[in-house]
């Protein structure tokens, strides 16, 4: 019941009810086409983005919490339940099962799960952005570092092995940001098309 909860609280889309309440739109079909937090800022503005961004990573903690909360802290559980939330935000029900790459949920899933790895390899993924303005290369630096950094921390091995699902996840959602990003035709944050 947990995960199934923790799937319906991720398919919560934020930036398609912004993009609805701010300017009537569908934004995926505006920008990128991605229902997430960097089309947000391209077709929105920083306030929603920022805003969506923030709402994306706490529905992930929500929904791990709340795994801890029915399952007495069962560490299974709550990786299952943080896997279902970012699920349901790159596949959501409740919008055709179209959402968004699930880097920001991924954020709040592993910032209850694992809180120091996720700053260090933040911290990376913001300078990563700042200095190369890709915010596709910052993301799967993000997700690439996090495995790494949770085994050599010794976190448990549910959260570890979570890690490098989340990883193919992201790689997976970012296929044609690679090619783009291999190519140099990755569109830089902040850049117009």
């Amino acid at each position: 019941m947990p995960i199934i909860i923790g799937y319906l609280i991720g398919s919560i889309s934020f930036s398609y009810l912004a993009g609805k309440l701010l300017k009537g739109i569908d934004i995926r079909n505006h920008g990128s086409g991605n229902a997430g937090a960097t089309n947000t800022l391209r077709v929105l503005g920083k306030g929603p983005a920022i805003t969506v961004l923030l709402l994306d990573a706490v529905k992930g903690l929500v929904a791990v919490w709340i795994g801890r909360w029915l399952s007495g802290g069962d560490a299974l559980v709550e990786t299952l339940c943080g896997l279902a939330a970012i699920s349901g935000h790159n596949w959501p029900i409740y919008f055709g099962f179209r959402g968004g790459k699930g880097i920001a949920t991924t954020i709040g899933v592993m910032l209850f799960l694992a809180p120091m790895p996720v700053v260090y390899a933040g911290i990376v993924a913001i300078l990563t952005i700042a200095l190369t303005r890709y915010v596709s290369l910052g993301s799967l630096l993000l997700t690439a570092i996090l495995p790494i950094l949770i085994w050599f921390m010794g976190y448990p091995k549910e959260v570890f092995w979570l890690s490098l699902l989340l990883f193919a996840f992201a790689a997976f959602r970012h296929r044609t940001n690679i090619v783009k990003l291999i190519k140099g035709q990755e569109n830089k944050i902040g850049s117009k098309k």
